[in-house]
């Protein structure tokens, strides 16, 4: 798979870049994050199933406004309502988008994409005339990088499937109309192309369109990296707001800076506040915070609206959480600059005013009577027709066998957004399956068990240890994974949750995160099935600890 890092090393020069005994569970307590009362502890709200959300119910907020892995996000204001998505990378259908009517409180509305295009990166999310577009990057099957376009005349579909415009060897699109009426698609570089009306097309060449503000030389960053241009038009000037610094590597690294000219085609004014948001130190809140969009928040009865930065960044300590969503306010200044008001941004913050408040989150408890792919459940790096592995039947998702391990079945994944969780599943074999519950970053990270119906598998470190199986007879077993601070146990039963079994193996995950094993991706709940045969899904249940 082409890495971020190679892929910008092969643009720089066109886009002219600058340089135990088996025995019946004791549970430890938990530790409380959502509501937990004890001085200096973060104060969220609590959400369906005990999950975080943002709104603490006076009037503030705490970041993250969505938990878990939500990177690269692209906001939509569209009239009353906001709509967001995000980099789905491996994770099909992917694109699930999300809806708020105060930029605090979000909900997905359903994914957009459920075509496989290989690894999917930071994509735009526009409307025009009336049609909604996400401009899309990607490589299937080995093709050369190109944006593709997906379009849908509402915003709860149906989308139509992708159309490659063959714009080639660029990520990170971000769609402007300009002062001359016509659409363009500024990329990573940071370079320009124009569409044709439609845009479903390219109507010109790739070209050079701002040489990014250069921090000082001895900041501590992972690479240049001008990545991720989103744009506005207010007044009399478009306003350019761009990321560099590398999204991972050293927490200091990613920074959003911004750039502002009269024409689309320049000259770019490097905004004198850059960067604008920046993590300082490894005792913030949120590191490597970068990506951003600035948008205008709900319109109050009385008086002007506010301005916000929504963007990116890694939990301090739970990097496996992948990069979430963060709010930030921001404000203009008399001379026509803006810049952003949070800080670290470690404690609560006033909402946005105006606007009204709706629900946040789901419950990720499933009884598998309705289909929940896209919003919920998806595979990892599927196969063309990976669907057809899936039944739903009486309360009970049947899951074909595919592969041999964990790591080639194409798993079912779900992502989380808490520190400590506990989720629990029944899966009953059918045929000579294996199956299992897992915890997946990707084929070379993840943890779990599973069984045969005679014994059990441990899998750690990505492999099968075969001196770790013990006996456990049935066809029909109900799994337990506590994740607590990253810290791990497993749980077996086979009396439907009556009586449990402690796994003699306590694991710990906190490196299974980008740094080490690269993708961008966050360690999600996991399903696998391998080997001739299928497993039956029914009573997937989860809360937050």
């Amino acid at each position: 798979m082409t890495t971020r890092r190679n892929l910008f090393t092969t643009l720089a020069a066109s886009a002219a870049l600058a340089p135990a005994a088996l025995a019946p569970a004791v549970l430890a307590p938990a530790v409380a994050v959502a509501g937990d009362k004890a001085p200096g502890k973060p104060q969220w709200g609590t959400g369906p199933e005990g999950q975080r959300k943002a709104d603490r119910g006076d009037g503030t907020y705490l970041n993250p406004i969505i938990a878990g892995d939500h990177p690269d996000p692209t906001i939509l204001k569209d009239g009353d309502d906001y709509y967001m998505t995000f980099s789905s990378f491996f994770s099909y259908p992917g694109l699930v988008i999300w809806h708020s009517t105060d930029l605090v409180n979000w909900t997905p509305v359903g994914p957009a994409l459920f075509k496989p295009l290989g690894t999917i990166w930071a994509v735009d999310l526009c409307k025009h005339n009336g049609r909604y577009f996400i401009y899309i990057p990607a490589a299937p099957d080995g093709k050369p990088w190109s944006i593709y376009a997906v379009w849908a005349d509402n915003i709860a579909g149906p989308w139509s499937d992708p159309v490659d415009l063959n714009i080639h060897d660029c990520i990170d699109p971000g769609h402007i109309v300009g002062e001359d009426g016509k659409r363009y698609l500024f990329v990573n570089g940071i370079r320009k192309i124009r569409l044709t009306d439609d845009g479903l097309a390219a109507d010109g060449k790739l070209e050079p369109a701002y040489q990014p503000w250069m921090y000082p030389d001895d900041w501590i960053v992972e690479n240049f990296a001008p990545e991720g241009p989103k744009l506005l038009r207010r007044g009399e000037y478009f306003y350019l707001v761009t990321a560099v610094g590398g999204t991972a590597g050293p927490v200091t690294g990613h920074m959003v800076i911004a750039a502002r000219s009269k024409s689309i085609h320049g000259p770019w004014e490097h905004c004198p506040n850059n960067p604008l948001v920046r993590t300082l130190s490894t005792d913030e809140p949120w590191w490597s915070r970068g990506h951003a969009t600035l948008v205008e928040g709900p319109s109050p009865k009385n008086g002007e609206a506010d301005w916000w930065l929504v963007y990116h960044g890694y939990e301090n300590g739970f990097r496996t959480l992948g990069r979430q969503t963060l709010l930030e306010p921001a404000e203009w200044t008399k001379d026509g600059w803006f810049r952003a008001l949070g800080g670290d941004l470690s404690k609560p913050i006033k909402k946005p005013k105006g606007g009204k408040a709706g629900p946040a989150g789901f419950k990720l408890s499933d009884d598998f009577s309705a289909n929940r792919f896209g919003a919920q459940w998806s595979f990892h790096d599927p196969k063309p027709g990976e669907m057809d592995r899936v039944t739903f039947g009486d309360k009970s998702l049947r899951l074909a066998g595919s592969g041999t391990s964990p790591a080639d079945s194409s798993p079912l994944t779900c992502p989380v957004g808490d520190r400590s969780y506990e989720a629990e599943v029944t899966l009953e074999l059918e045929g000579e399956a294996v199956a299992g519950l897992l915890l997946y970053y990707n084929p070379k990270a993840y943890v779990g068990i599973g069984f045969t119906g005679e014994e059990t598998r441990t899998w750690q470190y990505a492999e099968d240890h075969a001196w770790n199986r013990q006996k456990l007879k049935g066809r029909r077993v109900r799994l337990r994974v506590t994740n607590q601070d990253n810290v791990i146990t497993w749980h077996t039963s086979a009396d439907e949750g009556k009586t449990w079994i402690r796994h003699p193996t306590r694991m710990e995950v906190s490196g299974m995160h980008h740094n080490v094993f690269g993708g961008f991706l966050s360690l999600k709940i996991g399903i696998c099935c391998t080997g001739d045969g299928a497993v039956r899904l029914s009573n997937f249940t989860y809360h937050a600890l």
